[in-house]
């Protein structure tokens, strides 16, 4: 499927190391601000890590099993890893509408509208980062994360979705300051599939996620 409006659509097929992925966002966000740059939707797992947003509590990193970076996103820790799928969204909000609030919903409703493609009845929770569902004893429970920053109307950063990471490697930190719920992901819910089948949800629920920035 060709992404309309002439945003390239990137899936990356091996684990890309994150100072490898952090260069290259901030390289096509400077590119796409000068308009040497297409706008770009870049879909990639990382090898397993732990990420420090601008609100992040040192108490909250309770292992150092993996390596931890400090990025200029929103938010708090998180965890990227093999099985979990990474999109980094580099948008130009000033061609559509400089409205961040919108822009975060419409992350959201994309995820959202993605996992819906297998069956989940996924949810944004008002005052709770992530996005949520219910796993088969009903228990709350965080199968994706969302964290942006926007550098002059250009977005950076984006979503992740657990589709069959280790979920043990959440232990070694409170993801996005929140401990009350638990993590899971698609395979936990019984939902087999690859990232490839998870890619083609994205792909084709998309032009929504754009009609809705768009239209904000």
């Amino acid at each position: 499927m060709n992404p309309p409006h002439d945003i390239e659509w990137r899936i990356s097929p091996d684990m890309v190391e994150y100072p490898a992925a952090l260069s290259g966002m901030e390289a096509r966000n400077a590119a796409v601000r000068t308009g040497d740059g297409k706008e770009l939707i870049w879909l990639l797992e990382h090898p397993p890590l732990y990420t420090a947003g601008t609100s992040s509590d040192p108490a909250e990193l309770l292992s150092q099993s993996f390596p931890v970076y400090d990025t200029g996103r929103g938010g708090r820790h998180t965890y990227h890893g093999p099985g979990q799928r990474v999109g980094y969204v580099i948008l130009d909000l000033k061609k559509r509408n400089s409205d961040v609030r919108a822009f975060v919903h419409a992350l959201e409703a994309w995820v959202i509208a993605a996992l819906a493609e297998f069956g989940v009845s996924a949810r944004a929770v008002e005052g709770r980062v992530g996005i949520w569902c219910n796993t088969p004893d009903g228990q709350e429970a965080k199968i994706g994360a969302i964290g942006i920053r926007i550098r002059k109307w250009v977005t950076m950063h984006g979503f992740s979705v657990n589709i069959d990471p280790d979920l043990g490697h959440f232990s070694g930190i409170v993801p996005c300051g929140i401990s009350e719920f638990p993590v899971t992901s698609l395979a936990q819910l019984g939902i087999a599939i690859g990232l490839e089948e998870f890619d083609d949800a994205l792909q084709k629920t998309f032009g929504g996620f754009l009609k809705a920035i768009d239209q904000a």
